[in-house]
């Protein structure tokens, strides 16, 4: 079944959002690779399947809605308190989301065929907006896909710790996989 054109929304009702990070520096042992799940999103798509040039898509994320799901490696393992902690340094000090309370993509140019697509947009956080690039597949109304941020193409000083022994890597990936609802 292939997609049909059209209007669709999507979201965490019908698919997930998440953001994967690596840890670097001398003591990355000590830390871990974490993945942070977005619990509060919501995207539109136009999709022309004859056509994907004709195609768009939005995203908007409620910054304060990342938490942290899984910790992997480290010398420990992750506790519920070490997940709010994080929690509490991505909202203070990475996003600062009294001041930026929304992550926006929007795109501006959209290559590919319906199964196997790019699309090229802005990404806005932390008050800046830098270019992204998308990969991503859809088939039979559901669509997957991930982008490669560098924090610091937004002014994001990756977070750090140990006196920088520790450090979070300054690429994360942004995955995600959704299921499209038509929008009626």
């Amino acid at each position: 079944m292939s997609i049909t054109a059209g209007n669709y929304t999507f979201g965490p009702e019908s698919g997930r959002l998440l953001v994967n990070t690596t840890r670097t520096g001398l003591g990355a042992k000590a830390g871990h690779d974490l993945t942070i799940e977005v619990t509060r999103w919501r995207g539109d798509a136009t999709i022309d399947a004859a056509d994907p040039a004709n195609s768009s898509v939005t995203v908007e994320v409620d910054a304060d809605s990342l938490e942290v799901r899984e910790g992997t490696g480290g010398v420990k393992p992750l506790t519920s308190s070490d997940r709010a902690e994080i929690e509490k340094i991505i909202r203070e000090k990475v996003l600062h989301v009294q001041k930026h309370p929304t992550i926006r993509f929007r795109s501006a140019r959209v290559d590919g065929t319906a199964e196997s697509f790019r699309v090229e947009g802005e990404l806005t956080m932390v008050g800046a907006t830098e270019p992204v690039s998308v990969q991503g597949s859809l088939s039979e109304e559901r669509v997957q896909g991930s982008a490669t941020i560098a924090q610091t193409r937004w002014g994001i000083r990756p977070y750090s710790a140990l006196l920088g022994a520790l450090k979070l890597g300054d690429e994360v990936e942004v995955r995600f996989d959704a299921g499209l609802v038509p929008k009626q």
